[in-house]
């Protein structure tokens, strides 16, 4: 039975809320590569307000495959998790496959929203140059709900971490901090008062040509596309 849509005027049927989680070291030196090691999707159906689903796999790293004590004991991910993960080039086809089976781009609009520009601008745009593989055009353009949270309640940047987020709004964090599952099902949950509150979730930052660029409010409304493979690099 179809349940009764609670909020009817969303911009897009679905946000596929993503939170990447990366290789790192304490410190984090500046010369170090991130790769993903946690691939997560929440699935947040706009009208019903609800998760419908979920997607959450792990990633072998290939440039630092040993994974630094700092990095276990933040993200919760262990060595044995990652040794026997698949590589990213396939958890992206998973991704993609699990995407299609659900009509995004298809029968269903939808947009990505992220906590931030980095996972997008930084941590998938690394990783797919460390893959080999082009930047796959569904993730080209995202929300970040930092900057949608900052400007619909008026707070200034300092106050969007996701912890003071949730505090704001009157909730506490559940699950672990740093698992990239947890994480995303914490952003949806700020995405679902943001939208009983009224505001309007559309995509508001993008990559162009390796760059992050942001996009206005003004700009016409559409969705990602239906998601596609992306091409290896010469």
């Amino acid at each position: 039975m179809q349940k009764e849509p609670i909020n009817r005027d969303s911009c897009y049927d679905y946000i596929c809320v993503v939170d990447f989680e990366a290789t790192c070291e304490e410190g984090n030196p500046p010369e170090f590569v991130h790769e993903i090691i946690e691939f997560p999707i929440v699935l947040l159906n706009t009208h019903t307000l609800e998760i419908e689903d979920t997607f959450q796999q792990y990633v072998k790293p290939e440039i630092n495959p040993k994974l630094s004590d700092f990095c276990i004991s933040l993200t919760g991910i262990t060595q044995d998790i990652v040794d026997k993960a698949e590589t990213f080039t396939q958890v992206l086809q998973n991704v993609i496959e699990w995407m299609r089976q659900r009509e995004l781009g298809t029968k269903y609009s939808y947009s990505m929203l992220t906590d931030g520009s980095w996972d997008m601008s930084k941590f998938l745009n690394t990783q797919c140059r460390i893959s080999r593989i082009k930047y796959p055009s569904f993730a080209k353009r995202w929300i970040n709900i930092r900057k949608s949270y900052g400007n619909f309640y008026k707070v200034p940047r300092s106050q969007t971490k996701l912890t003071m987020m949730l505090e704001n709004l009157g909730m506490n964090y559940d699950g672990r901090p740093h698992s990239g599952l947890d994480d995303s099902k914490n952003i949806a949950r700020i995405a679902v008062r943001m939208l009983q509150d009224g505001c309007e979730l559309r995509v508001n930052e993008r990559m162009h040509a390796g760059q992050l660029m942001t996009v206005s409010s003004l700009a016409p409304l559409e969705g990602a596309p239906a998601p596609q493979m992306p091409r290896y690099r010469n």
